[in-house]
């Protein structure tokens, strides 16, 4: 096949591509230059005013801080969990092949149906979770009106339902370990820990840099399950990015505002795969 011939057959993908990618990217930064008004429809040119603006806004600053944390937290258990469990799972024991679609469970609902479904269970008066509490003689608890209990709340729901998804990469990458070499390890008289932090670590690097690159990015996203569940209160405990320039946008009108958010947003996330490719993948 020629080199023109290939690039002719590639050349549709790549214009949709650059139609769903770089123009917006482009498109987004142009109205965070600019300043609308709703009831004027004027249009005019801001500079980096928008961005000043944004710097001094302490909502923004909040949903900056909730977004990292969040990001931080969640993507630590749910690549904690899910290599835990691999690890677990990919020992031969009787009832393996009943286990594994349980774990993947919690992954095949939608985001509004997890969302639904917790939020009944941490209901306050008649949840599920409070009632078992009571139960076992604990007072119950406000888990998501409470402001120091709302955003782990969050991270708890978000980890019970992608983690499955890290267990099934670092799954996958236990079953392309040769047997051969943890046969040798065992012949040679090393312990379990020695096997694990020696052999099956370094073997699932890439592995491991995935998970953390994908949920970093997921989870830097978050939306749904805040909007569902508290709508970034209470006290704006569990204000994200996403959720931030949603209101900003959609229901504040202020289109140039959230769009230097969202430019703002882009760029964190651009500079955290940067990091990742270059210190974790390429070495």
């Amino acid at each position: 096949m020629s080199k023109k011939l290939a690039f002719f057959l590639t050349l549709p993908s790549l214009l949709l591509i650059i139609f769903l990618t770089v123009y917006p990217i482009f498109g987004v930064f142009y109205f965070s230059l600019h300043k609308y008004n709703l009831i004027s429809g004027e249009f005019t040119f801001s500079g980096i005013e928008e961005y000043k603006e944004l710097l001094n806004d302490y909502l923004f600053k909040v949903s900056v801080q909730n977004t990292i944390v969040f990001s931080v937290l969640a993507t630590f258990l749910q690549t904690l969990l899910g290599l835990g469990i691999a690890v677990i799972v990919n020992q031969k024991f009787p009832g393996r092949r009943l286990i594994l679609p349980l774990i993947v469970l919690p992954n095949m609902f939608s985001v509004v149906v997890v969302s639904s479904m917790w939020k009944l269970m941490l209901d306050p008066e008649t949840g599920l979770v409070n009632h078992v509490l009571r139960l076992m003689g604990f007072q119950p608890l406000p888990w998501l009106t409470s402001v120091s209990l709302a955003l782990p709340s969050i991270i708890i729901i978000d980890t019970w339902q992608w983690t499955p998804i890290c267990f099934l990469i670092f799954y996958a990458g236990l079953q392309s370990i040769p047997r051969e070499i943890y046969e040798a390890a065992l012949i040679d008289g090393a312990p379990p820990l020695t096997t694990f932090r020696r052999i099956t670590l370094p073997m699932l690097k890439s592995h491991i840099a995935l998970v953390l690159l994908l949920r970093s990015i997921d989870t830097f996203r978050l939306f749904d399950k805040v909007y569902l569940l508290t709508g970034g209160g209470p006290a704006n405990a569990t204000e994200t990015i996403s959720l931030y320039i949603f209101k900003t946008g959609l229901i504040f009108w202020e289109i140039g505002k959230a769009s230097a958010a969202s430019f703002i947003m882009l760029g964190i996330i651009i500079a955290v795969s940067i990091v990742y490719v270059r210190e974790v993948i390429l070495r």
